[in-house]
C-alpha cells in the first residue's frame, strides 16, 4: 500500500499515469469503485458503531473487535472523497496533508486487516478447540493491533512526497533507490499474504467443523463463514500478488512487467477498499447466525467437572 501512486492507500495506486486532463480507465475505474465504497461503507460502519446489531450474545472481546473493525474501516472510508477528487484532478492540499492522510489511511487499513486476523483466530480457538478467550485482555489486544498498524504505516510518512508533472501535482512515494522500493513492497506483501494465509487456515478448519460436526450442522452458517474467507482473500490476494510481481519486475529490470503492475495496482488497490465496505454486513450477519446455531444445536451443560467446556456465550463468540 505504500506504493500509492495515485494518492490513495493501498499505496501502489498511480495518478502519475493519468493523462492530463481527461479521464480514462486508469483513474475513472478506481474512482467509481471508491465512490461506491464510500456511499455503502460509511452508513454501514456508522450503523454498526451506533446500533451494535446482534451483539447481545457476544462476549466482551468479540464486541470490542467488532467495534474496532468498524472504527478502522470508517477512518479509512472517510478520507475517500479527497482521494477520489485527486484521482480525477490534482493534489492541492500540500505535502504535510499528503503525508498525514496517506499515513492515516494506511494505518486504518492495516488496523482493519489486523482486526480481521484477530477475529479469525478467536473464532478458530473458540469453535474448533472449544476454548474460552475470556483470559485475553481486550485492551492489550487492541493496543497491539494498532501498534502494529502504526509501525507498518511509518514508511509511507517517510517516502511520501509531492511531484509535479505538467499541470498535475501528485502525492506519491519517492524512493531513494530500487532497494528501498523492493524492501517496502516485499514487507507489505509478506505481512499481507501471511495474514491471508492464517485467516484462510482458520476458516477452512472452522468450515470443516461447521460442515461435519453435529454441533454446527447448519448449511446457512457454513455459507456465511465461507463468504467471509472468500471475500477477504479475493479482495486482498490480487493486490498483494501484484506487489510480488512488482518486486520481480524491479529485480529483473523488466519495464513491461512493471508498467503492467502500475496499471494493475490502480484496480486491485481500489478493489481492496471494498473489504472495508462489506465488513459490517458480513461480520454482523454471521455473528448472529453463529449464535443462533449455538443455541439451537447444543445447549451446553455447564458442568463444573469439565472446566474446559466454554459457556454458551463464549461458544457464540465470532
Amino acid at each position: 500500500m505504500i506504493e500509492l501512486h495515485f494518492t490513495v492507500v493501498p499505496s501502489n495506486f498511480s495518478s502519475s499515469d493519468l493523462p492530463s486532463p481527461s479521464w480514462n480507465s486508469n483513474g475513472l475505474i478506481p474512482a467509481v469503485v471508491l465512490s461506491l465504497c464510500f456511499i455503502l461503507g460509511i452508513p454501514g460502519n456508522i450503523a454498526v458503531i451506533l446500533l451494535k446489531p446482534n451483539w447481545q450474545n457476544m462476549s466482551s472481546l468479540s464486541q470490542s473487535l467488532m467495534l474496532n473493525l468498524a472504527i478502522s474501516d470508517l477512518l479509512c472510508l472517510l478520507t475517500l472523497p479527497l482521494w477520489i477528487y485527486t484521482l480525477l484532478h490534482s493534489w492541492t492540499f500540500g505535502v504535510g496533508t499528503c503525508k498525514l492522510l496517506s499515513g492515516l489511511v494506511y494505518c486504518s487499513v492495516q488496523g482493519s486487516q489486523m482486526t480481521v486476523f484477530a477475529m479469525s483466530i478467536q473464532r478458530y480457538v473458540v469453535v474448533v478447540h472449544r476454548k474460552s478467550c475470556k483470559q485475553v485482555r481486550k485492551g492489550v489486544l487492541l493496543g497491539l493491533i494498532w501498534l502494529v498498524a502504526v509501525i507498518l504505516s511509518i514508511p509511507t510518512l517517510v517516502v511520501r512526497q509531492l511531484k509535479k508533472e505538467q499541470k498535475w501535482t501528485h502525492c506519491q512515494p519517492k524512493y531513494s533507490s530500487d532497494a528501498q522500493r523492493v524492501a517496502v513492497l516485499l514487507t507489505e506483501a509478506t505481512v499481507g499474504l501471511a495474514c491471508i494465509s492464517l485467516v484462510a487456515f482458520a476458516y477452512i478448519n472452522l468450515h470443516r467443523k461447521v460442515s461435519h460436526g453435529a454441533f454446527f450442522n447448519n448449511r446457512q452458517t457454513t455459507r456465511l463463514i465461507s463468504s467471509i474467507t472468500f471475500c477477504f482473500c479475493v479482495l486482498w490476494v490480487p493486490y498483494h500478488t501484484t506487489n510480488v510481481l512488482g518486486v520481480a519486475a524491479i529485480c529483473l529490470k523488466n519495464d513491461f512487467l512493471f508498467t503492467f503492475c502500475k496499471f494493475t495496482w490502480n484496480i486491485t488497490g481500489a478493489l481492496s477498499f471494498v473489504n472495508s465496505c462489506i465488513n459490517p454486513f458480513l461480520y454482523t450477519f454471521t455473528s448472529k447466525k453463529v449464535c443462533i446455531v449455538c443455541f439451537k444445536k447444543e445447549p451446553l451443560q455447564l458442568d463444573s467437572r469439565n472446566h474446559q467446556t466454554p459457556d454458551i456465550i463464549t461458544i457464540s463468540e465470532p
